[in-house]
């Protein structure tokens, strides 16, 4: 890098080109460290801050990149790496330049200057044996934050970084920190956004003689959330409720939508004790009276029992769709059916004055129905009607696996994978009602003030 200040420009330039390819920390700082050497050292080590605070004494530091030009040499720079950080006594060079923000140069007896900052024990005797004459620490500051430092270390036969060479890496240095720090940024969204998402799609109930199996599968890696939803829970009566939607829309903004027609839905249908067509309709209503501006499609069912069905061994599946893709039910013998209407209802949000319609189905112990978004069977190279023969030559395939395996199953095999759609799935298998519970279906969680038996018809 001495000859001319193009080499420099072109590490600056690979820097920002081969850490602004990725959103992974971890990755880009071992990109970071290749760079470097052998470009302007010998060796390197790269010290992250592991936390926000501003006040050096609560600072936590980890050295999570490294890299020696010498093959034969990386393992004694990884266990310095190791160990650095823990024997490093106050007034360190690395302190320095993370608590001033300006560069550390070390141009003669590196050595010696280390064993000063350093406690005796391993950290000090691997410097004994990687012997490095001169080093330079550059601070990793972006956005008026210190994110870490870079230290480079040269060796007897490499001369100490000169003037316009220390400025060329405080260049590199601040490229580093923004890509880097745009990295912890895009972690840190992730992360908000996945307890988010966590807050909102809860665990189902698990009425005595139903297993329920819900899966939330996001598009948008970034984000983390989306405008699909599930949901299964009780009404006063026994009866069960399974709501499957898809607000029009992505990320954030979709989900918040979502949040809010989901709170009102479950709300509708515990007060009321209506049928999915009715909870649908007041929801449509509630929707244009607090001036939502929401476009969704959803699928609300309830689970219910006669005691006559409940003698023979039947259960009753109401539901009202409000333009989503329909249910599909499959019977314990592999049959599998799609619970088609003549004419689906209109979707949520566009005419709440339209009547809405129910539907019923019996269903037989050992059936299995599963609610769905279009994401697991509709995408780019596969319109919905060859996804839906996709999705019931699947079931018949795998009808006999246990609910959480099969709902796996699917995940695994339809969907065009991430970045195509989000995917929410709600499964329901009933299992007789005069046996036990199996163990596969996990423990009965049903709130205090119901029973957990399905519900007469309303």
């Amino acid at each position: 890098m001495r000859e001319t200040t193009t080499e420099q420009r072109s590490l600056v330039s690979a820097v920002a080109t081969r850490l602004g390819s990725t959103m992974d920390a971890d990755e880009a700082v071992a990109r970071l460290a290749r760079l470097l050497v052998p470009a302007v050292a010998d060796w390197c080590l790269v010290t992250l801050v592991e936390d926000d605070e501003s006040r050096a004494p609560r600072r936590r530091l980890r050295d999570v990149g490294w890299w020696h030009a010498d093959p034969e040499r990386r393992d004694l720079v990884a266990a310095y790496a190791r160990a650095r950080i823990g024997a490093l006594v106050p007034g360190s060079m690395l302190m320095r330049a993370i608590d001033s923000g300006d560069v550390v140069h070390v141009h003669d007896a590196a050595v010696e200057a280390l064993d000063r900052v350093l406690a005796p024990g391993p950290a000090r005797d691997l410097v004994e044996r990687l012997a490095p004459t001169s080093l330079t620490v550059a601070p990793l500051k972006s956005r008026g934050r210190t994110l870490g430092a870079v230290t480079l270390f040269n060796g007897p036969h490499r001369a100490p970084l000169e003037p316009g060479e220390v400025a060329a890496v405080v260049e590199v240095a601040a490229t580093a920190a923004l890509a880097l720090d745009n990295a912890r940024l895009y972690r840190r969204q992730r992360d908000v956004a996945a307890t988010f998402q966590r807050s909102l799609l809860t665990a189902p109930v698990e009425p005595d003689h139903m297993q329920v199996v819900v899966r939330y599968q996001p598009a948008a890696e970034a984000a983390r959330v989306g405008g699909d939803w599930y949901d299964a829970f009780m009404q006063h009566d026994g009866g069960t409720m399974l709501v499957i939607g898809d607000v029009v829309g992505h990320d954030v903004e979709a989900a918040a939508l979502m949040s809010q027609l989901r709170s009102m839905l479950r709300a509708i249908a515990v007060v009321t004790r209506n049928s999915p067509a009715d909870v649908l309709t007041l929801l449509d209503a509630a929707v244009r009276t607090l001036r939502i501006p929401a476009l969704a499609t959803l699928v609300v069912a309830r689970v219910e029992q006669t005691p006559a069905e409940r003698a023979a061994g039947r259960t009753r599946l109401r539901w009202s769709s409000a333009g989503h893709p329909p249910p599909v039910v499959v019977d314990a013998d592999g049959t599998v059916r799609a619970l088609d209407e003549d004419r689906p209802d209109l979707l949520l949000g566009l005419d709440p004055d339209r009547p809405r319609v129910d539907h019923e189905t019996v269903l037989d112990h050992g059936a299995t129905v599963l609610l769905y978004t279009d994401g697991l069977v509709e995408r780019r190279d596969r319109p919905l009607r060859a996804g839906m023969a996709d999705l019931r030559a699947a079931l018949g395939r795998h009808h006999a696996h246990d609910l959480d395996t099969l709902c796996d199953t699917l995940l695994a095999e339809l969907p065009g994978g991430p970045g195509e759609d989000d995917v929410a799935l709600v499964a329901v298998r009933l299992h007789p009602q005069d046996e036990p519970r199996p163990p596969e279906a996990g423990p009965v969680v049903v709130p205090p003030d119901v029973p957990d038996v399905p519900g007469a018809p309303g």
